[in-house]
């Protein structure tokens, strides 16, 4: 049996058989699961299944890490279990509802946000390549291209069209997510969006609707506004379809929705989060401003933890107001970046400490896998999570490229590649930002090699590692 095969079959059973799952899809190494019970699903038999890197329960899913064929293992996963990729299954109606409590709040919150932000991150990664090429062989750089040529207007234009519509693109993510008929929730951003909209925002002329006063505003690149509006709009659906009688429910289901949803979110929801979204980004930079490189440091240190226990996205959410606001990052993305090679660098340290031929292998397996793949997981998982005492070199390391990039200011500009091309995204900043965003990554690559190789394993581990 093919190797993905086996992989799917495994964690089929495992999760309780294809009745047990009422949503699963994956990000970019994670298959994702929501189960009607999660007690059915054995995590250790998911762990111990060849080619699984590990597996665990965060932000009410169960996460199975695969690695780089994820993309391959979900579709021959869906297939065997009969599941449409990406399609949420009904969930059982009759199920008792489980209590509402302050972590279950919270659970659904994150589960929501990784549920709309991950699908989204090929297109902001391709977006982000073109500006980041656009930069390189514009006249800030190599002087290729001009700014009248139409190569350059092309790519400038690619790299709008991934971020200007994220309302639309949002919509539809949230929308599946929350089971609101999708081309619904796109519609929803393309209102935000439409250009008579925009142009009254432009011009700041006040607007009402159904004669209530609405707050116009430019909502492009924004993403508090629609992800409010899609989960006001998952009740304001449902309760169209369940009483609209089946033979009208067609036509006035979404007639009606989109009728009640569009004061709502102009009037109410999209201002809101606007609002917060303005004071996120405030507060963010004031942290920033506050802690200077110790606040990035410290972040960079825990930040390959905060990715794991899938708080990470909210955070995510945060940088990612600022840098469409200002136009850059220096806390967030920067640490993340020095994190991401802390990661790549621990692999590398257990590579040259490690004695065992096969675990030396892996290990460059994994150092390769993300320095040139872009993911960690392998990284934290066959090497953090496998030792123990590696993830202290992976935070040491991480912690200085941190301290020198708050130190020397370095900021991201665009969001792009996890790999060795990383140092695009700080192109923007000039030559400096450039220069230095590089030596912040190679301190916490090399940092945390060196941490690990000294610190990271004990006499008995690598005695014990040698047979």
């Amino acid at each position: 049996m093919d190797k993905n095969q086996q992989i799917a079959t495994e964690v089929l059973a495992a999760v309780g058989g294809k009745d047990n799952i009422t949503f699963v899809t994956h990000c970019m190494t994670r298959l994702r699961f929501n189960l009607k019970d999660k007690s059915t699903a054995d995590l250790e038999t998911i762990k111990n299944i060849k080619g699984i890197l590990g597996a665990l329960e965060s932000g009410g899913q169960l996460q199975v890490i695969v690695g780089q064929n994820v993309d391959k293992v979900y579709t021959l996963l869906c297939n065997e279990a009969g599941i449409k990729p990406e399609t949420a299954i009904d969930e059982n109606l009759d199920a008792p509802k489980e209590k509402l409590t302050a972590k279950k709040v919270g659970n659904n919150i994150l589960n929501y946000l990784s549920g709309s932000l991950t699908p989204l991150i090929p297109v902001l990664i391709a977006a982000a390549m073109f500006k980041t090429v656009l930069v390189v062989i514009g006249p800030d750089m190599l002087k290729l291209v001009t700014k009248e040529d139409d190569l350059y207007i092309l790519l400038n234009f690619l790299y709008s069209a991934g971020f200007y519509f994220l309302p639309i693109y949002l919509g539809y993510t949230a929308a599946k997510k929350l089971g609101v008929t999708p081309v619904l929730g796109m519609f929803m951003g393309g209102i935000l969006l439409a250009p008579d909209f925009m142009a009254l925002a432009t011009a700041g002329t006040s607007f009402t609707v159904y004669g209530i006063p609405c707050s116009v505003n430019n909502y492009s690149q924004t993403v508090l506004p629609i992800l409010l509006s899609v989960w006001v709009m998952s009740y304001v659906e449902k309760f169209f379809k369940k009483y609209i009688p089946d033979a009208l429910s067609t036509i006035f289901a979404p007639f009606l929705t989109m009728v009640v949803m569009v004061p709502i979110s102009l009037c109410l929801l999209a201002p809101a989060g606007s609002v917060l979204g303005t004071y996120v980004s405030a507060g963010l930079l004031a942290f920033g401003n506050w802690g200077g490189f110790v606040a990035i440091a410290v972040i960079a240190a825990l930040w390959e933890f905060v990715v794991m226990s899938g708080m990470h996205m909210v955070i995510i959410v945060t940088a990612l107001t600022v840098l469409m606001e200002t136009g850059s990052e220096g806390l967030i993305f920067t640490a993340g970046k020095c994190a991401t090679f802390a990661a790549f660098g621990m692999a590398l340290g257990a590579f040259f400490k490690l004695k065992n031929k096969e675990e030396k292998s892996l290990s460059m397996g994994y150092f390769i896998s993300g320095f040139v793949g872009g993911v960690t997981e392998p990284s934290l998982y066959g090497i953090g999570f496998k030792y123990k005492k590696p993830f202290l070199g992976m935070m040491i390391g991480a912690a200085l490229g941190g301290a020198y990039a708050g130190l020397t200011h370095v900021k991201v500009y665009v969001l792009g590649a996890t790999n060795f091309l990383s140092f695009l995204g700080y192109i923007n900043g000039g030559t400096a930002n450039m220069v230095n965003g590089i030596i912040s990554m190679a301190i916490s690559l090399f940092g945390s090699a060196i941490a690990v190789y000294f610190l990271g394993f004990s006499k008995n581990t690598i005695d014990s590692n040698q047979h």
